[in-house]
């Protein structure tokens, strides 16, 4: 393969490491491939090679003037080079080099102009939530077309094996390709349909990263980090929307907590029992500011309302001085925006701690119907919960010791198990 130009080089700038920059530069590399070539898959692959080789490369040889460019270069030769050694894709490449100008084919130098492509990072994002795929293969795809982790690292994120992770993001772009969408930014109620697809999937691996569902550890830091910078540059590319603030918001106030969340051999700690005064006040400052400046803006939508549900707990010195209240008046809001049972549940607590345990469980009775809750651990643990706070504490035992053997999270299913021995005792 031809080397790209190379240019001047600069050394690597300590305060800005070549892993961030490859992070913020994956979706930019992507989408000029696609937009040039088309082919997402294909030219996802070659993304993916041109991170590697400069993961490999710049550390040691410094950070290239253009980095965008070269990374497209390199791209670009692979891509192509890819095509012309396979005598099966012939047809695939006269097409491509059919439609495709020669000054195109011939890519641009390393050091071209930085304002020569379009950045088309935001219309990649919507293209790996596509409502055709399904959550798990969102997410996946999300972080390694845009986020430009290695299938490696999001299998080791999600604990599955990396060629189980591989056979789902190869699916999830044959997906793609099969439905024959087009490279473009979707227009009117297609595109905020969209949008909400993409604050699902970063809300989704925000969560993920902050209580992990299985696994020996409660948290999985690595995926609610990369869930903040993606939403942190969805918020840049966006600057308008007060549900993409609200996300951020949220995910900035509640990844303030974190320090508090576990003991130091990794056992769960309940907020009411969380020493605040390690919670990161810069985070809670700057994750008020931004849901106070999104409500005031307009219009109200489910993230707004849990950033500030988020901002009523983190602004409280202690458990007691908490304005339930207030909450409960944003779940009863919530309810009313994005019904559905985990608000529900949620809302069920708040009851409780205004109104008391009893009316709390009454609500929580009407969710044991529900076939979406009914062998949810969690449904379990909150009715402990609430009777162990109403004074019933053999059958809160009983619903812990129930709820623990449904837990997938191991660090979820030893407080529990330890919540029922110390009540049986």
């Amino acid at each position: 393969m031809a080397s790209p130009a190379r240019g001047g080089r600069r050394p690597v700038i300590p305060d800005r490491g070549v892993e961030d920059l490859l992070h913020e530069l994956a979706p930019q590399v992507l989408g000029a491939l696609v937009r040039r070539y088309g082919q997402f898959d294909t030219c996802e692959d070659a993304t993916q090679e041109a991170l590697v080789r400069a993961a490999m490369r710049w550390p040691a040889e410094g950070i290239p003037d253009n980095p965008r460019g070269w990374l497209v270069t390199v791209a670009s030769h692979r891509l192509l080079d890819e095509m012309r050694s396979h005598q099966a894709r012939r047809r695939r490449e006269d097409a491509i080099v059919a439609a495709t100008p020669q000054s195109e084919l011939l890519g641009r130098p390393a050091d071209a102009d930085r304002g020569a492509d379009r950045d088309d990072s935001l219309t990649v994002l919507f293209l790996c939530c596509h409502p055709a795929l399904s959550p798990p293969s969102q997410i996946a795809l999300t972080l390694r077309a845009v986020g430009g982790l290695t299938t490696a690292q999001i299998a080791a994120a999600f604990l599955v094996p990396e060629a189980t992770m591989a056979q789902r993001i190869s699916r999830a772009k044959q997906s793609i390709r099969i439905s024959g969408t087009t490279f473009a930014m979707p227009e009117g109620p297609e595109r905020a349909e969209r949008l909400r697809a993409v604050l699902h999937v970063l809300y989704l691996l925000f969560n993920e990263g902050y209580a992990a569902t299985t696994g020996p550890d409660l948290t999985a830091p690595q995926l609610s980090d990369e869930a903040i910078r993606l939403t942190t540059w969805l918020r840049r590319l966006l600057p308008d929307d007060s549900e993409v603030a609200g996300l951020l918001a949220l995910m900035l106030l509640t990844e303030a907590r974190r320090p508090a969340r576990t003991t130091p051999d990794g056992a769960l700690v309940p907020l009411a029992e969380q020493d605040r005064s390690t919670w990161d006040p810069k985070l809670i400052g700057d994750g008020v500011a931004l849901v106070t400046e999104a409500l005031a803006r307009g219009p109200v939508g489910p993230y707004q309302v849990q950033a500030a549900i988020a901002a009523v707990h983190d602004e409280a010195e202690h458990m007691d001085a908490t304005d339930w209240p207030q909450i409960l008046a944003l779940y009863e809001l919530l309810e009313q925006l994005a019904p559905g049972p985990m608000v529900t549940l949620n809302r069920a607590v708040a009851v409780a701690m205004v109104h008391g345990p009893s009316a709390g469980l009454d609500l929580l009775a009407a969710l044991e119907s529900d076939n979406r809750m009914v062998h949810h651990h969690r449904l379990l643990a909150t009715r402990a919960h609430l009777l162990e706070l109403a004074g019933e504490h053999t059958a809160a035992a009983a619903d812990y010791r129930e709820a623990a053997r449904r837990a997938t999270s191991l660090p979820e299913r030893r407080h529990l198990t330890t919540r029922a021995t110390r009540l049986g005792s």
